[in-house]
């Protein structure tokens, strides 16, 4: 008899546990929802200095903001494969994760078949344009309105008029970098001019050093960048000129040389989207955000940056933030000098996108 009484006791406490465990849907002390599970999926580690650092920290931020209601996990240096992608995503929701960010442009044709496979977890990938209308959308942002204003730092610094840029890979969104960093530079300085070197990788120090190195060789004396690491920003500095950096504020690799960097905000958008999903109210998005929002900024100018640029640059962000001032408002000419914004026109968020040119003043090919 007290074997049975055992036994059945057991079976209490037992049943009793699987209910207090819960699921997606349970709590975990009375009153208290379960924390929402967010995955982030990243190219690059996360002490890159730069683009995953960005992304990381706007991680960091959600968990800040949102205390308790939420539980983040990432998986960094992931490479851009369909199956790299794929298995990361699946160990994360594995986890419990109900919301993805997946971080990189190619990283975009695995979210479109991860959103499809799992259509109960909300997908959302940065730079891409794929989405769907139930739980797949994309986001990124204007930020060819910082690299204009970076770009009047430079043109006012420059004193051989010769910039250099260190470039990725030769892709739409680093045409539009570059070409709003060169029209920035030549609005202060016309017959500045911008030198470009591919290093046809997201994420290598020392090539990103080296395309630095070649470009002061050349005889730049300002290097600005769209690439994951601080090695620009070094070799300018032990050259003993200037640099403009990318993603995060870098000053203490290069405190002599750094002037500025445009910066992402990421955490601003990573909170909207995980308090939509709590709130139930979140729908798929093509989100672009800019510099009124604060997704976008450019970092305070340090002391090394050239006299008179700071009152130019909060003159030109405060007509980019009113509306008043596009970085592609025509004339703008191609490397051949074909006119390719008219005058007085303005290009719009699709018309940018379809940018397969490089702007007069831009040494460099687009291939």
């Amino acid at each position: 008899m007290k074997k049975l009484l055992s036994l059945a006791l057991i079976l209490v406490l037992s049943l009793t546990a699987l209910v207090g465990c819960g699921g997606g849907g349970g709590s975990t002390e009375e009153g208290a929802a379960d924390p929402v599970t967010v995955g982030f999926i990243y190219i690059g580690p996360v002490g890159d200095g730069g683009f995953t650092d960005a992304h990381d920290r706007g991680r960091l931020y959600l968990e800040e903001q949102m205390g308790d209601k939420v539980r983040t996990i990432y998986q960094e240096n992931v490479p851009e494969t369909m199956q790299d992608v794929k298995n990361a995503a699946k160990i994360m929701i594995d986890e419990g994760a109900s919301i993805i960010f997946t971080t990189s442009f190619g990283f975009m044709d695995a979210t479109e078949e991860l959103a499809a496979e799992y259509p109960e977890v909300k997908f959302m990938h940065f730079s891409g344009y794929k989405m769907n209308d139930t739980n797949f959308g994309n986001y990124f942002g204007a930020m060819e309105e910082a690299r204009y204003l970076s770009g009047i730092a430079a043109g006012l610094k420059t004193e051989s008029g010769k910039i250099g840029f260190v470039g990725a890979f030769p892709l739409t969104e680093l045409f539009i970098g570059i070409n709003a960093f060169t029209l920035g530079a030549q609005s202060v300085n016309p017959d500045a001019t911008v030198q470009v070197i591919w290093t046809n990788s997201w994420y290598d120090p020392a090539k990103e050093k080296e395309a630095a190195e070649a470009l002061l060789a050349a005889g730049c004396d300002v290097i600005a960048q769209h690439c994951d690491t601080t090695g620009p920003q070094v070799a300018a500095q032990e050259k003993g000129v200037w640099a403009i950096g990318y993603n995060s504020d870098t000053a203490e690799s290069a405190p002599e040389a750094f002037m500025t960097a445009p910066v992402w905000n990421h955490g601003i958008f990573y909170v909207q989207q995980v308090q939509a999903v709590i709130d139930g109210t979140w729908t798929p998005q093509s989100y672009y955000g800019n510099m009124a929002e604060g997704y976008i900024d450019l970092l305070p100018l340090t002391a090394v940056a050239p006299e008179g640029a700071a009152e130019k640059i909060e003159e030109v962000r405060a007509q980019i933030e009113s509306g008043e001032f596009n970085p592609f408002t025509g004339p703008v000419k191609d490397q051949a000098g074909n006119v390719v914004v008219a005058e007085g026109e303005k290009l719009t968020r699709e018309q940018i996108w379809q940018m397969n040119y490089l702007v007069q003043g831009v040494e460099g090919t687009t291939k």
